[in-house]
């Protein structure tokens, strides 16, 4: 066993093989002060919470597990019909040394087993005894793979539940339902099933009808309320009984709240608020509870409010303006509380500083919830959609305290500044040259514009070379982590990205450096200091 450090909040244990991280990953259910389990293909990521348990302590009562004892079981059967004919089959067969006919059959006659999920959720890794199926990933990833793709990759079979990045081979494709949020479990594919493949012959391709059915789920997982809440009993609004209308939305408008942590198991990252303390900032600043939804709004945005009520705009920095329904303009500061009667209309400027502005509402924006949280998941296509012009969102009665005035005008970045933030080298640092690891942390890196909230693509003039060849199985990645893809060039884990990854990890942030990262616009300029964790 080897334990590395994945963040100031995360442990990855390193095991011999895939089924020694399935034990230990059964083994560990209930260890205290863990939030999360990651599995991967030969490691589990462990993620803790730093009050209750230390990195050392965790550490140790992690070696001493016993998991010889421990049972892996089934969770039953499932056949899945494809249509054998992948845009990557003759050059996946080619590097496997066989036909693509023989390929197809040694597909269809293994005996898949459904290790673990990550990537995105409904999608199992699935692995079989034939030693045929060890494939390398793509050199070059797609930005597309259609939903239903079957596909291999390592030792690995696996099938797109929607439409989505990937570099995997290409061999196949279904129309099976792989995530359906009503279905118990959501997703077809969970850890512990069975899978056999069948063939088909002739199948349609999958249309828009088939990638929504397959990647979103059912209508009402992604909908927003479409039409204004009745004004409650005595007309007032301050909470329950408004709603807030979209008129012209940000370049990206979305619902967002403190996420849904504790489904690792099912494939679905914790997503939500790319700045934490811009949610708790807003929701505190109008008497909500600290995770009420909230808007997060990407550039500049105009809503309309029905209703009476009370609104907070927290996180990034701009003009920002309120006009009644008779055309007086009204002065909004930001971070304070601010009345609004029916028929106001909130512009947002272009932020000065920073990048993404928090709208809080007094009650909480009332959308319907997704495995417990009404967050966007741009990666995973969980929640609400991204909000478009005309869109109405009730008000919801998540108000328990009174408004508080007096937040704190936050310093944030704006294009071309410099900015420090702290990090933690590994879990792969190992991975990487001497002079990687100076470069890393000397090196000034630009935020491109390539950049949303599943990661944020950074340049330096230098990239960064590695000193371990070949692929990395697909093992945990944490929000914050720093991976390096095949050209040296970073790309920086935010609140969206995939549960698990092939390219190694060179570092991560601080927690504390989480929030700063989620208001770095295009053109800042990053510096990365090492903090020494306990764990190395």
């Amino acid at each position: 066993m080897r334990i590395l450090t994945a963040s100031d909040r995360a442990l990855l244990v390193e095991a011999a093989d895939l089924d020694e991280a399935m034990r230990w990953n059964l083994a560990w259910e209930g260890v205290p002060g863990v939030v999360e389990r990651v599995p991967g293909a030969r490691t589990v990521l462990v993620r803790f919470d730093p009050l209750r348990v230390s990195a050392a302590e965790l550490a140790n009562t992690l070696a001493a597990t016993e998991v010889d004892a421990v049972q892996l079981s089934g969770t039953g059967e499932i056949t899945i019909p494809v249509s054998y004919d992948g845009e990557d089959l003759d050059e996946a067969a080619s590097l496997l040394g066989v036909s693509a006919e023989e390929l197809v059959n040694r597909h269809l006659a293994a005996e898949w087993r459904v290790a673990f999920s990550g990537f995105a959720p409904g999608f199992g890794y699935a692995v079989s005894s034939d030693p045929l199926f060890d494939v390398p990933r793509r050199s070059s990833p797609r930005t597309r793979v259609p939903a239903g793709s079957v596909a291999l990759a390592g030792r690995f079979t696996g099938v797109y539940p929607r439409e989505s990045p990937g570099g995997w081979q290409l061999i196949g494709r279904t129309d099976a339902v792989l995530w359906d949020i009503d279905r118990d479990p959501p997703a077809l594919l969970s850890p512990g099933t069975a899978v056999r493949f069948e063939r088909v012959r002739g199948a349609a391709r999958l249309g828009a009808a088939q990638v929504g059915r397959n990647g979103d789920g059912p209508a009402h997982a992604r909908r927003v309320v479409e039409q204004p809440a009745a004004a409650d009993a005595e007309g007032l609004g301050f909470g329950a009984g408004g709603a807030v209308e979209v008129v012209r939305p940000a370049l990206q408008l979305l619902v967002q709240d403190a996420g849904r942590p504790g489904y690792a198991a099912l494939g679905v990252s914790a997503s939500g608020t790319a700045d934490r303390r811009a949610l708790r900032d807003a929701n505190r600043a109008v008497g909500n509870d600290a995770t009420a939804a909230v808007l997060e709004s990407v550039g500049g945005a105009v809503l309309r409010f029905h209703g009476a009520g009370v609104a907070a705009v927290t996180g990034a920095i701009g003009v920002l303006s309120l006009i009644g329904a008779e055309g007086v303009v009204r002065p909004v500061v930001h971070g304070e509380p601010f009345a609004t009667v029916d028929g106001d209309e909130l512009t947002l400027g272009h932020p000065e500083r920073g990048l993404r502005s928090v709208i809080g509402v007094r009650g909480g924006l009332d959308v319907a919830p997704v495995l417990g949280s009404r967050a966007t998941d741009t990666l995973a296509g969980l929640g609400p959609e991204p909000l478009t012009p005309g869109a109405v969102l009730a008000i919801g009665d998540a108000a328990r305290h009174p408004v508080e005035p007096g937040a704190v005008l936050r310093d944030l970045p704006a294009s071309g500044d410099l900015v420090e933030l702290d990090i933690t080298l590994g879990p792969r640092d190992d991975w990487f040259t001497a002079h990687a690891l100076e470069v890393l942390t000397t090196q000034e890196w630009t935020v491109t514009p390539r950049s949303d909230r599943v990661g944020i693509r950074l340049q330096g003039d230098v990239p960064l070379e590695r000193s371990v060849g070949g692929e990395l199985p697909s093992e945990g990645a944490v929000t914050g982590a720093i991976q390096v893809p095949p050209d040296g060039q970073p790309v920086l884990f935010l609140p969206d990205h995939p549960l698990t990854g092939g390219y190694p990890i060179i570092g991560a942030l601080t927690d504390r450096s989480l929030d700063v990262a989620g208001q770095l616009p295009p053109g800042v300029r990053l510096r990365f200091t090492v903090q020494v964790h306990p764990a190395r």
